[in-house]
């Protein structure tokens, strides 16, 4: 794993309220906001430059746009909406180059937990009536921020635990 545990304590404590932020939004209003995105660019903007070795940082800014382009197109053909696209954007930044696959491998294992766990409590009377205005129990839609901020938190939390 290429995440050091340096970096991982360094942006853990600000990544978590922003990825519960974006969960518990997509979750209730099927909308990722503006805001939690340039939140999150902004801890790695900010944090980075402790956090980050100076040689990798011009290349994490690189992940961000390459990961931008790709969810914009992923958009147009309705693969997932803007602030999902946004979203994982910011969140490569966070990502070593040398991570990506075993990140994407998390990503894909977390995606069906978060599957599973939504439609589970959707189906579920007691917790719908405890949260009766979330758009997600209607949409035919699966709020992608629950699962990437859950990706991302997991990621950081491994990375702070097993960071080399």
């Amino acid at each position: 794993m290429a995440l050091t545990a340096w970096e991982a304590l360094w942006f853990l404590p600000f990544a978590i309220p922003i990825c519960i932020w974006v969960a518990w939004s997509d979750l209730k209003f099927m909308k990722i906001r503006n805001t939690s995105v340039a939140a999150l660019l902004l801890v790695f903007f900010v944090v980075g430059l402790i956090a980050v070795p100076l040689d990798q940082y011009p290349i994490r800014v690189l992940q961000i746009v390459v990961v931008l382009v790709i969810g914009f197109f992923a958009n147009m053909i309705g693969v997932f909406g803007a602030g999902d696209a946004k979203f994982a954007a910011a969140m490569a930044a966070f990502i070593p180059y040398p991570d990506a696959m075993p990140f994407l491998i998390l990503l894909s294992a977390v995606m069906i937990g978060a599957l599973a766990t939504h439609r589970l409590f959707r189906a579920m009377p007691g917790f719908r009536a405890r949260t009766p205005d979330w758009a997600s129990w209607e949409s035919r839609e699966f709020p992608m921020g629950f699962a990437l901020g859950s990706s991302l938190l997991f990621y950081l939390a491994i990375g702070a635990i097993l960071g080399a």
